[in-house]
């Protein structure tokens, strides 16, 4: 009889468990690694691999002749444009020297004029011997500028220009075409091609008739 136990208790052992149909169902299936199916990674765009593409020998020997090419023609920019630095420093170095030497001008001329409107020096003899000397070193001093190619610009009865002319006031002219420059308050100079400063003159313009004259003074006082 205890035999019979023991055959059991080894039965009951050694019985499969049984599973109900809910367990069944849900319960995983084992899969082996074999049947393991390995999903593909996605990519994104930046980490996609973009195979270099083959160049042939005629495409390189091309692309050689092209950066050849630009390296020649920057080479010769560069080359032109130091020629044209050198030049202009070569002609134009002095520019700002040869503009701040005119003020020796204006002051001579200046004191000049002072010197004829002084009522206790008119008509006398020294008046004239001084008059004399500021003449001279006044052709002195242009006659040295214009060796250095810095040359005045004539302005009067010319029309006005305004690469040359700065017109600083107008005045009632009727035997003058309007726009004639008929007083230059300061002489301009050119130095070479190049403006060094321009002439500071006054323009002639029409001298208006009676009626518009008065016309024109009634209007202000009526205002």
């Amino acid at each position: 009889m205890a035999k019979d136990q023991n055959i059991d208790t080894e039965e009951q052992i050694n019985k499969p468990k049984e599973v109900s149909p809910e367990e069944q169902i849900n319960k995983p299936k084992e899969v082996s690694p074999e049947e393991q199916i390995i999903e593909p990674k996605e990519v994104s765009p930046e980490e996609k691999i973009i195979e270099p593409k083959e160049v042939s020998p005629e495409e390189k020997i091309l692309e050689l002749e092209d950066k050849i090419a630009r390296a020649f023609a920057e080479m010769e920019n560069q080359r032109r444009r130091f020629e044209k630095e050198r030049e202009d420093a070569f002609n134009y170095g002095g520019f700002s020297f040869a503009k701040e030497t005119l003020n020796l001008i204006d002051n001579l001329e200046r004191s000049k004029q002072i010197l004829e409107n002084d009522d206790a020096l008119k008509n006398s003899d020294a008046l004239k011997k001084t008059l004399e000397h500021f003449d001279i070193i006044n052709k002195d001093m242009v006659s040295i500028l214009s060796k250095n190619g810095i040359t005045p610009i004539d302005s009067i009865g010319k029309k006005l220009d305004p690469n040359l002319h700065q017109a600083m006031m107008e005045i009632e002219d009727d035997q003058k075409e309007p726009g004639s420059i008929v007083q230059e308050i300061q002489k301009g100079f050119m130095m070479k091609d190049r403006l060094l400063r321009p002439s500071l003159v006054g323009v002639s313009k029409k001298t208006k008739n009676k009626e518009e004259k008065s016309e024109e003074n009634k209007e202000n006082l009526d205002n």
